[in-house]
């Protein structure tokens, strides 16, 4: 089993995918780990990789708009299983903390701990990578530059653990998708979809969302995204909870719903599983 992720090796990424595997009971996966959120996706979608893991909302920041943007450019694909994962950060360097003047990381994480570099690091300059490991694999050796990362990273590159944890919100969670391809279930304590509308007319939006409604279908994520194309329309991603035994129901759903949108992509119904304690 190929498995894609955000790397390089010490990730939050790869933490979600080793947990996701065992999860699925495979065996001694093969992890290929990607340069970016969209070359995780790109390597499923062209057949590199059996599934991919990608992070798609933190409980601080929101939706992870490049995951988002990549699942619209491809609806064949499907979510298999969720994950949320507690996420700590820490700074970790191999100089002073008093000698840091420039802190790197995801933007994610960057935005998870701006409180904390506010109040201990005003005048350090923030520079933004792609993934915390791989900010923690380019401040090795630097006496100046700390990362914002996770503590199996400061382990790999030998660096020493400067402050722990960093994160502004205690209660700081990324979930997690695994992806893979196949037919979509209509099966699972919850799943995702997105659309775009015809045309941008007053109560179109209003008569979408009535679909789950009328059927007794809540949801609880709805965010939205530019299109791309031209000014002023969206793209809208939203997640639905399904009671047990609701899979006629959000059939029907998408039944009615397809016929209002431009475009309707239906990600599945899936598993979510919640890791419990505290994590690095």
């Amino acid at each position: 089993m190929r498995l894609a992720f955000l790397g390089p090796a010490g990730t939050y990424g790869e933490q979600a995918a080793v947990r996701l595997a065992a999860l699925e009971a495979w065996s001694e996966p093969q992890l290929l780990p990607q340069v970016g959120i969209r070359a995780v996706v790109q390597a499923l979608a062209e057949g590199r990789c059996d599934a991919a893991v990608v992070p798609v909302e933190n409980s601080v920041e929101g939706g992870v708009t490049a995951c988002l943007d990549a699942l619209w450019e491809h609806p064949e694909l499907r979510v298999a299983r969720a994950l949320v994962l507690p996420i700590r950060h820490a700074l970790v360097g191999t100089g002073p903390i008093e000698a840091i003047s420039e802190v790197l990381s995801h933007p994610q994480a960057l935005a998870q701990c701006s409180q904390w570099l506010g109040d201990h690091l005003p005048r350090a300059l923030q520079l933004p990578t792609t993934s915390t490991a791989e900010a923690a694999r380019m401040v090795a050796g630097s006496g100046f530059r700390g990362a914002i990362a996770s503590l199996p990273a400061a382990s790999k590159h030998g660096l020493e653990v400067l402050a722990y944890p960093i994160n502004d919100v205690a209660g700081n969670c990324t979930r997690f998708l695994l992806l893979n391809r196949g037919a979509s279930s209509l099966e699972g304590p919850l799943a995702s979809l997105a659309f775009s509308l015809h045309s941008n007319r007053p109560g179109a939006l209003l008569e979408a969302l009535g679909c789950f409604a009328r059927l007794g279908l809540n949801m609880s994520r709805i965010e939205s995204r530019p299109s791309k194309r031209e000014m002023g329309e969206y793209i809208f991603f939203v997640d639905l909870e399904l009671p047990e035994g609701s899979g006629d129901a959000l059939q029907e759903t998408l039944a009615v719903l397809k016929p209002l949108c431009q475009h309707l992509a239906f990600f599945g119904a899936y598993p979510l599983d919640q890791v419990n304690g505290v994590g690095n």
